[in-house]
């Protein structure tokens, strides 16, 4: 584990309704680094793949080959990958597309028609999506929208993992109860452009899930702030990676904060 001091030296990276019941290849990245690039392999029958593309952006594999893209923006990196369901934020251009791959069967749009919540309850194989939506305050969503935002719930080897999205409210008793139990959370920790660290900390504190990816950080300041606020209740793990294969029995003992190192899809 990196120190906190090594990490804030670090350059950013360029780059609804209640629920139904829910219960090796390496590629080189520069001199003496290489960063494992297991995507595509199979998975044990209780886990599942997670692996951050960047931003807001991560690729999620199931054990029964079943794929999505959170947050897609139209490029993952190896234009032969198709998922099999992505998601999408309307906060602005970093989050969505207009013109997503017409090859990907479930395309998942996070507002809905009419300034009606988007309702979304898919599933596909064994993998379930699910949303709960929160509002945008401005500037992002031009001016403010309500419902602005989806929160994604993935289903998937008995694991519920949720993505905050565009997150710029603490979220209700109701918004709770309908996203559920979260083992896995990717929240944004950009320190104000969704919400300031010590809200953000207070959501994630909340769900109290066993894994935390940080995503949605421009700088290392943002990512700091948000980890000291963290702890010392939750470990911090600075990976130099791009991937962790999860289970139920291998969530860690202790709720950890990772750090996955962005990497696209090779």
């Amino acid at each position: 584990m990196r120190s906190l001091l090594a990490l804030a030296l670090m350059t950013a990276p360029a780059l609804a309704d209640a629920p139904r019941d829910s219960a090796c290849i390496a590629l080189a990245a520069g001199e003496a680094r290489v960063i494992p690039a297991a995507f595509g392999d199979p998975l044990a029958q209780d886990s599942v793949r997670i692996r951050f593309l960047g931003h807001a952006s991560f690729a999620l594999e199931t054990p029964g080959g079943k794929s999505a893209v959170t947050d897609y923006t139209g490029y993952l990196g190896n234009p032969d990958v198709v998922p099999d369901v992505v998601t999408m934020n309307i906060a602005h251009d970093t989050h969505y597309t207009d013109t997503p791959d017409p090859r990907i069967p479930l395309v998942l749009r996070g507002w809905g028609d009419l300034g009606q919540p988007a309702r979304i309850d898919e599933e596909i194989g064994d993998l379930r999506v699910r949303n709960v939506t929160s509002d945008l305050r401005g500037p992002f969503g031009e001016g403010g929208r309500k419902d602005g935002n989806s929160i994604f719930i993935f289903e998937a080897a008995g694991l519920c993992i949720g993505h905050l999205g565009h997150l710029h409210q603490v979220l209700s008793d109701a918004q709770h109860a309908a996203i559920g139990r979260l083992d896995v959370v990717m929240v944004p920790v950009d320190g104000g452009f969704t919400m300031d660290p010590d809200s953000m900390a207070a959501v994630v504190n909340r769900f109290r899930a066993r894994l935390v990816l940080p995503m949605h950080w421009f700088s290392a300041d943002g990512l700091v702030s948000f980890i000291k606020r963290m702890q010392p209740s939750f470990e911090v793990e600075i990976a130099e990676r791009s991937e962790v294969v999860v289970s139920l029995d291998s969530l860690p003992r202790r709720p950890t904060i990772l750090v996955l190192e962005p990497a696209l899809i090779p």
